[in-house]
C-alpha cells in the first residue's frame, strides 16, 4: 500500500442557473405550505424520512377511488442520460427568478448527471442539469470491468440516493469518476453540495472523499493500490496498522443520511470484489469537513453496507442504524471488532462508535452460504405501547424478519447457541432485497419471487403470518414498497416491478392487498422501458415519479394531464374563432394547452363579406358555437368560412336521428355533429344536396323540406334568393 496526496479536481457543467428554495420543512418527507392553497409534501431523502418508513401521509389527491386504469396513468416522460438507481427527490414551491414558482423533481443518473425538472409541466421541462464528467479531459464514469463486476451497468456514476437539506436548499450527492492523469487512472469519489435552484456547488464543494490508483496485478493485494486522498482507520486488514478507503472498490449504493447537521455516507463493494469493507463517513453539512469515520471490519474483511440501496436510518437522538453483509464477525478475539452480518446501532456523539449490535445465531452459516443479513434495509417503527416502545425491523436473504428493541438490540447468542435474543423472529418466506414500508400498524414486505405482504403490529409484536397479501409475485429483486395516504385514510401501497425489459408500476389498496388498483401494463400508453434493480417510486402531490434505464416517468390522474387544442380555418372566406377563456383567438393564436378534462367553448365570427359555413371535430354544436372536451388526448377543430357571393343557402338537420348533409360543390358540409351549415352562391346557381343517414345507430333518412326538387336522398335548390332547406333523420323508437 502506498499513500500520496494530490489536490482534488472537479469538472462541473451547469447549463442553467435559476432561483432559490423558498419552503421550509423538517426531515425527509415533510408538509410544506406557501402560496399553494393546500399543503404540499417534500420528499427530501430515501424512503421519505430518516426512519425509512416509506410513508407519505399528506397525499390528498390520489385515493383508492380514483387510481384505476380509466383515470390514472402516465402523463409524460423526461429522457435522461443514464440509468436511475437513485430514488427521485421532490421539492415544491422552488422560486425561479424570472420563471415563477415551480415544483421540482430531482434525478441522478449513472452517467454522473443530476437533473432538476419541472415536476408537473412537461412543456417547462428541464430547469437545470449538472454533469460531473469531462470526457475531453479524461474524466469519465467508471466502466464495470474496472471494478470486476457487472452488478451496475453499463457505467458507474451516481448510485446512492442524494439527500436534500430543506433549510439551506442544498442537495448532497456522491459521484464516482475515472480520471486519466499522467501517473495513471485515478478512481475518485466526491461529495457534491448543489444549490437546488441553480445546480451550482456550495460550501467549497466538491470535496474528494477518496482518490485511488490500482497498479494492476492481484486486486486483493492491498499493496497494489496507491491512496492519494481518503480516510483511514486503525486496523490490520491491509497488512499494516491502518486500513485506507479504497475509492475503486468502494460502492456507494446506500441513500445518504442528513442528521443533526451531518451528512452520512455508507459504502459496500462492487459484486464482492476484494479488498473491501463497510464504511460510514460523516461530513459537516456546512463546511463539508470530515467529522466521523467508521469501518465495520478493520481487522478482517468485507462486512459491506449495501442494503439494496436503502438508506442509513436515524432516530430522534441521532443514533444511526444499519445492517451489514457477509464478512468477518468477531467481537471477542483477534479480529475484533468485526461486524459481518449484523445490525448495528452507531452512537454519533464522538466520531462513530458501536453502541449496540445484533448478530443472528447462525451468522457463520449465513456467511458461508452468501445469505447476507445486510441485503435488506432497516426500518425504525413508531413508538409502541408496552415495555419496549422503540422497535425496528430488519430482514435479509434468509427470509427472516427480526423485530428488534432499539434500546437493547440483542447481541450474539446471548440466550443460547441457537437463539436470537430479539423481540420476535417471524418468517417472511422469501429473501429480502429492499426495504419494508410502514403504515398505520402494518409493515409491508415483498421478497424475491413473492407477493406483497402486510404484517400487523399489535402490542409490540408482529402477526406471525401476513394479514393481507397481493396475488402477483415479483421476480428478483422483489420490491421496496411505498405508501401514500391522507393521514390514516385513502392509503395506497405502490410497488415497482423492475423487469429488465419493461418495468411495471403497481398500486394496491393498503387495507386489502388482494385489490390491485392499477398496473402500468394495463394501458398500452403507460408502458415503461427497462427497470433498474432496487429503485422505487416517489409519490408526491398527486404524482408518482419512476426512474428507469433511460427516463423519468411521471404518473398521475388523467385529468391532470395537459392536452393541446388546435383550431383550423378553411373555406373560401375568412373569420375568427375565439374561446370564452380568451386563450384561443384565431386570428393570431390558434393553439392552446389545457388540463385534461377541460371543456372549451369556441365561437366562430365571419369577417365582412364572408359567412360561417360550419364546424367539424366538435363534441357539440349550436349554430356558430362549438364545445370540445379534452378528455384523453389533444384535439383539432375546423371552422369553415365561405365568401359571400350572392345568396345564402342554409341547410339544417331535424328529427331524432343522425346523419350528414353535403353539397356536390363542397360548400355545404354538415357532418354528424353539425346542426346547420351555410354557404353563399351566385344568383341562379343550382345546388345539389345529398343526405346520408347514420345507419350504425339505427337512424333513417326521413325526407327533405324546402327543396325545388327531390329524388330519394337528393335535393336541388336554385339560388334566386336566400334559401333554407331541412334534412330530417328518424331515430330508433
Amino acid at each position: 500500500m502506498r499513500n500520496a496526496s494530490v489536490a482534488g479536481r472537479r469538472f462541473i457543467k451547469v447549463p442553467f442557473r435559476r432561483g432559490w428554495f423558498a419552503a421550509l420543512g423538517a426531515l425527509g418527507c415533510v408538509l410544506l405550505s406557501g402560496q399553494a392553497a393546500r399543503a404540499q409534501v417534500a420528499v427530501l431523502t430515501y424512503h421519505n424520512d430518516n426512519a425509512r418508513t416509506g410513508q407519505n401521509l399528506g397525499e390528498t389527491i390520489l385515493t383508492p377511488g380514483n387510481v384505476s386504469p380509466d383515470t390514472f396513468g402516465r402523463l409524460f416522460s423526461y429522457p435522461v442520460d443514464g440509468s436511475v438507481y437513485a430514488q427521485p427527490l421532490y421539492v415544491p414551491n422552488v422560486n425561479l427568478p424570472s420563471q415563477g414558482v415551480h415544483n421540482v423533481v430531482f434525478v441522478a443518473t449513472e452517467h454522473d448527471s443530476v437533473y432538476a425538472f419541472d415536476a408537473d409541466d412537461a412543456s417547462v421541462g428541464l430547469l437545470w442539469q449538472v454533469s460531473f464528467i469531462d470526457p475531453a479531459n479524461g474524466v469519465t464514469t467508471v466502466p464495470p470491468e474496472d471494478v470486476q463486476s457487472q452488478d451496475i451497468g453499463p457505467e458507474i456514476g451516481i448510485t446512492g440516493t442524494p439527500v436534500i437539506d430543506d433549510g439551506s436548499g442544498t442537495l448532497y450527492v456522491v459521484a464516482k469518476t475515472k480520471e486519466a492523469l499522467g501517473d495513471g487512472s485515478h478512481y475518485v469519489e466526491r461529495l457534491h453540495a448543489l444549490d437546488i435552484a441553480t445546480g451550482a456547488e456550495k460550501f467549497g464543494a466538491p470535496i474528494v472523499i477518496g482518490d485511488t490508483i490500482f497498479a494492476g496485478g492481484d486486486p486483493c493485494d492491498p499493496g497494489n493500490y496507491t491512496y492519494f486522498v481518503g480516510p483511514s482507520v486503525a486496523g490490520t486488514a491491509d497488512g499494516g496498522t491502518e486500513v485506507s478507503f479504497n475509492a475503486l472498490r468502494a460502492n456507494q449504493r446506500l441513500g445518504l443520511l442528513l442528521s443533526n447537521g451531518v451528512v452520512y455516507v455508507a459504502w459496500a463493494s462492487h459484486g464482492d470484489s476484494c479488498p473491501y469493507h463497510g464504511w460510514v463517513i460523516g461530513y459537516d453539512a456546512q463546511t463539508l469537513q470530515q467529522v466521523a469515520v467508521f469501518n465495520t471490519t478493520p481487522n478482517g474483511s468485507q462486512g459491506g453496507i449495501w442494503m439494496s440501496g436503502a438508506g442509513l436510518a436515524a432516530d430522534s437522538d441521532g443514533a444511526i442504524y444499519l445492517s451489514t453483509g457477509n464478512g468477518t464477525f468477531d467481537v471477542t478475539d483477534s479480529q475484533a471488532p468485526a461486524y459481518g452480518d449484523s445490525v448495528l446501532k452507531l452512537a454519533t456523539c464522538i466520531d462513530l462508535t458501536v453502541a449496540d449490535f445484533f448478530t443472528p445465531w447462525n451468522q457463520d452459516a449465513l456467511a458461508a452460504n452468501a445469505q447476507d443479513l445486510g441485503s435488506g434495509g432497516t426500518l425504525l417503527l413508531p413508538d409502541q405501547p408496552g415495555a419496549r416502545p422503540h422497535l425496528m425491523v430488519a430482514a435479509g436473504k434468509e427470509g427472516t424478519i427480526y423485530l428488534i428493541d432499539r434500546d437493547d438490540l440483542g447481541a450474539y447468542q446471548r440466550c443460547g447457541t441457537t437463539c436470537d435474543d430479539v423481540v420476535q423472529v417471524t418468517p417472511l418466506g422469501s429473501a429480502s432485497f429492499g426495504a419494508p414500508a410502514y403504515f398505520n400498524t402494518r409493515v409491508y414486505y415483498q421478497g424475491v419471487g413473492d407477493v406483497l405482504k402486510a404484517f400487523e403490529l399489535s402490542n409490540g409484536l408482529l402477526s406471525s403470518s401476513p394479514v393481507s397479501q397481493s396475488t402477483t409475485p415479483f421476480s428478483f429483486p422483489g420490491s421496496t414498497p411505498s405508501v401514500s395516504a391522507n393521514g390514516s385514510t385513502n392509503a395506497i401501497v405502490w410497488a415497482l416491478e423492475v423487469n429488465s425489459c419493461t418495468a411495471v408500476l403497481h398500486a394496491y389498496d393498503a387495507l386489502d392487498l388482494s385489490r390491485e388498483l392499477y398496473a402500468s401494463t394495463q394501458v398500452p400508453a403507460d408502458q415503461l422501458d427497462g427497470g433498474v434493480k432496487f429503485t422505487l417510486p416517489t409519490v408526491a402531490n398527486g404524482k408518482v415519479y419512476v426512474g428507469t434505464q433511460g427516463n423519468l416517468h411521471v404518473f398521475g390522474l388523467s385529468t391532470l394531464a395537459s392536452f393541446t387544442l388546435m383550431v383550423n380555418k378553411t373555406g373560401t372566406g375568412d373569420g375568427t374563432v375565439t374561446s370564452t377563456d380568451g386563450r384561443i383567438d384565431c386570428g393570431t393564436s390558434c393553439t392552446a394547452s389545457y388540463p385534461g378534462g377541460t371543456t372549451v367553448t369556441l365561437t366562430a365570427t365571419p369577417s365582412q363579406g364572408s359567412i360561417f359555413g360550419g364546424w367539424s371535430g366538435c363534441d357539440g354544436v349550436s349554430g356558430a358555437t362549438c364545445t370540445v372536451t379534452l378528455g384523453s388526448g389533444s384535439k383539432s377543430i375546423t371552422a369553415v368560412f365561405n365568401a359571400q357571393q350572392g345568396f345564402t343557402l342554409t341547410v339544417s338537420k331535424g328529427g331524432t336521428g343522425t346523419g350528414t348533409a353535403t353539397s356536390s360543390d363542397g360548400g355545404i358540409s354538415c357532418g354528424p355533429t353539425c346542426a346547420a351549415s351555410s354557404a353563399a352562391y351566385d344568383s341562379g346557381t343550382m345546388v345539389t344536396l345529398t343526405a346520408s343517414a347514420n345507419e350504425s345507430d339505427g337512424s333513417a333518412f326521413g325526407g327533405w323540406g324546402g327543396c325545388d326538387g327531390v329524388s330519394d336522398t337528393t335535393c336541388t335548390v336554385t339560388m334566386t334568393s336566400n334559401r333554407s332547406v331541412t334534412a330530417t333523420f328518424a331515430g330508433v323508437d
